[in-house]
């Protein structure tokens, strides 16, 4: 049987982007398995006293129900280079719990520090991200991401991002790239030069 995550970012005494989980979360649910009662993620989710300081990272393992729940303390990984990947089968629209194709591209990644996966000729994401480009002071997301995560979902609704059709050649129009997942913001993602970004 299919399982899903969500991964949920608790700072500050509360778990972000919360509407956003439970809406994804049920979203898949009802598409997987039918109609089934929804799950409010916030009431299942206690994050441990001695994490509570930190930024955590909450991963919801669930199918039907909800199966596991695990909590770590998160730091953002340093990214500082992309290579390029193409693969047109891929498919990522659900946030599943097996990730073992996006697992081996990026096992391709040679020795730059992540992937950048291109489907059908266009920009996607990276391995576990969502990416955004700048020009002229505007941020500019894949219009076909390989998922739609919460926090872009959240920053496209805020008018802070706009779709773009993005190719491997458009990548000269940019001056940066970053990363945003529902653990990374704009602010916080790190900043990779589109000079970083090879085959």
């Amino acid at each position: 049987m299919y399982q899903f995550i969500e991964t949920i970012c608790y700072e500050n005494g509360i778990f972000q982007l919360i509407d956003l989980h439970n809406e994804r979360c049920n979203r898949t649910r009802h598409h997987f398995f039918g109609s089934q009662p929804e799950i409010r993620l916030e009431s299942h989710l206690s994050v441990p006293v001695h994490l509570k300081e930190g930024t955590v990272k909450c991963t919801v393992t669930y199918g039907i129900d909800i199966v596991m729940i695990e909590y770590v303390l998160y730091e953002i990984r340093p990214i500082r280079s992309l290579r390029l990947i193409v693969d047109n089968t891929i498919d990522y629209n659900f946030k599943y719990a097996d990730r073992s194709k996006l697992v081996r591209l990026y096992q391709n990644r040679g020795y730059y520090d992540d992937i950048l996966i291109i489907n059908n000729g266009l920009i996607t994401d990276i391995s576990y991200a969502n990416t955004i480009y700048l020009c002229e002071n505007i941020w500019y997301s894949p219009i076909k991401p390989l998922l739609m995560g919460t926090r872009l979902s959240s920053y496209l609704h805020e008018g802070r991002i706009t779709m773009a059709q993005i190719g491997p050649e458009d990548l000269s129009s940019f001056s940066e790239v970053r990363i945003i997942n529902a653990m990374i913001s704009i602010e916080n993602s790190p900043v990779i030069p589109i000079a970083a970004i090879g085959i």
